[in-house]
């Protein structure tokens, strides 16, 4: 319930279209093509919120309003927020999840996400950086995939083939860079584009680490945010996005 509760508003402070919304509204999901949903789990802190609303909503919508200028997909325009406990999790079967350096499964959520994954589902996780990080993630995974498997991706996999063609993988920086002078955080040096892989070898996460895509699309409408970085963010974005639909 605490998880339910935290989720009910948005982290701009209005009412959020989560899944705390009444009980018509669960019994009838948007009837959408697609929705971009962004997971609420528990672990670290934000603005108000904890790790799993940085760079909401902004970031979330205008994402959106580029999948909708550069696909035909039917999506959903406004921002949508899932806790893993909710049982309308299995209605959505791509979700979004960032700051997973700071995330914390307990046995139940983690078994909860294994039979997402078991479903169909596919997640995409964003925006952590550096040693530390990276060691908490990669133990939160095993909990949810004991025999699985993480490793880099290259660039011809078809993730970055399905839709448009990225022959180039590079560090995409958080809006930070243009105080510290630096494109990473942390010691997170150098970027990785990763799959998490369950036992039977299925890709079911695709990993940005060292990378922030949400600031990408966030800062993509501000002219100081350079242009190469937010559109890579968008061509990753929308690859992953009819990778899942399709594989």
């Amino acid at each position: 319930m605490a998880l339910l509760a935290q989720a009910a508003q948005r982290p701009d402070g209005e009412s959020a279209e989560t899944v705390t919304r009444s009980t018509d509204e669960q019994a009838n999901p948007p009837k959408k093509e697609f929705t971009f949903a962004r997971l609420v789990f528990r672990g670290g802190s934000g603005w108000r919120f904890g790790a799993w609303a940085t760079d909401a909503p902004k970031a979330d919508v205008t994402f959106i309003a580029g999948i909708r200028r550069l696909t035909n997909l039917d999506v959903r325009q406004s921002q949508f927020y899932v806790p893993i406990t909710s049982l309308e999790l299995f209605q959505y079967p791509f979700l979004y999840a960032v700051e997973v350096g700071y995330l914390e499964l307990s046995e139940q959520e983690a078994d909860i996400l294994r039979e997402y994954f078991r479903r169909g589902g596919f997640m995409v996780v964003d925006d952590f950086h550096g040693t530390l990080e990276w060691s908490n993630f990669q133990s939160q995974m095993h909990k949810v995939f004991p025999g699985g498997r993480i490793e880099d991706l290259p660039t011809s996999h078809p993730m970055f083939h399905c839709f448009f063609d990225i022959d180039e993988l590079f560090q995409i920086p958080g809006v930070i860079m243009f105080y510290s002078g630096t494109t990473y955080e942390k010691d997170g040096y150098n970027p990785h584009f990763r799959g998490v892989f369950d036992e039977n070898g299925q890709l079911k996460v695709m990993v940005n680490f060292n990378s922030d895509l949400g600031d990408a699309w966030e800062w993509a409408d501000v002219p100081f945010y350079p242009e190469k970085y937010s559109s890579a963010a968008y061509r990753l974005g929308i690859n992953y996005i009819i990778y899942s639909m399709t594989h």
